[in-house]
């Protein structure tokens, strides 16, 4: 049976109110334009008065930690990634407000496994620009900060409580956390790019970014396979994790996944998710 006191859901953007926020604290003059598709909390397409296109989002950290950010973008970008330019950083009372460039494309109509080798490919130009940048939480022993709860599998049911005590082992075992100098996006999956005519045109939502493995991209992206192909034989995939990834640091991925994917189903969406996720993560950290 389900326990009480969970922890809360994350509040959707209430987008046309940061945008009045914003322009009362910078005088940006921002006009709100529409919701922007996708995304489980939100964000909004905004226009400038020169009529430049951005995005507006509620930026997660502080001022700082989002000016580094911007700095790690602006490096990536003139690497020949596609990643958008910060335009505006506006510090508010309970967030930081960020406008950020508005990339060309759209979130991909159909995920298949050409889209997928293509942002596997991509994750290669990730490789060294990482360097200065903090190195991610796995969040293994200690909840994040907003997601990856251990709250969640803590009171959900005794399913949950196995799962949590297994990463509770794999984090004692595996005390390392990520290592290298490579750009991390940390939710690297198909909703957070943009195609036109089939071509990688942007990658967005860098919240969390950090340095670190870029490898770890492809556990993401393939807990996103799970759900946008799942009829499909995705045997290549797996075999790619395991002659890509030594077997410590995939358990040590898949289990932030895992801990990710089953703490958010249980506080945004159904209990038929949150089995779908415990069916798919627990065989590999048995």
């Amino acid at each position: 049976m389900t326990a009480e006191g969970l922890p809360a859901a994350v509040p959707k953007l209430d987008a046309r109110h940061l945008v009045h926020e914003v322009n009362r604290a910078t005088g940006a003059g921002l006009e709100y334009v529409g919701p922007a598709a996708g995304g489980e909390v939100g964000a909004a397409f905004v226009r400038w008065p020169d009529d430049r296109d951005g995005v507006l989002t509620r930026g997660h950290g502080s001022l700082d930690e989002l000016r580094r950010t911007a700095a790690a973008l602006d490096a990536a970008r003139a690497h020949g990634l596609p990643v958008p330019q910060y335009q505006l950083l506006a510090e508010l009372p309970d967030c930081v407000g960020v406008v950020q460039e508005r990339l060309p494309g759209s979130p991909p109509a159909t995920v298949d496994r050409q889209l997928l080798e293509s942002m596997i490919a991509l994750t290669e130009q990730f490789t060294g620009l990482g360097a200065g940048l903090p190195t991610p939480s796995m969040y293994l022993l200690e909840s994040g900060p907003g997601f990856c709860l251990h709250e969640s599998l803590e009171r959900y049911d005794d399913r949950t409580r196995r799962l949590l005590d297994r990463i509770h082992e794999i984090g004692r075992d595996d005390t390392d956390g990520m290592t290298g100098d490579d750009l991390v996006h940390l939710d690297y999956h198909s909703g957070n790019v943009l195609t036109d005519a089939g071509r990688i045109t942007g990658i967005v939502d860098w919240d969390g970014i950090g340095s670190g493995d870029r490898h770890f991209a492809l556990v993401t992206l393939r807990f996103d396979a799970h759900v946008r192909l799942p009829g499909d034989d995705l045997t290549w995939f797996d075999e790619l994790l395991e002659t890509t990834l030594s077997p410590a640091v995939l358990r040590r991925y898949w289990a932030h996944m895992a801990l990710r994917q089953v703490d958010w189903s249980i506080r945004h969406h159904t209990p038929a998710d949150t089995t779908r996720w415990l069916d798919f993560a627990e065989p590999r950290l048995r």
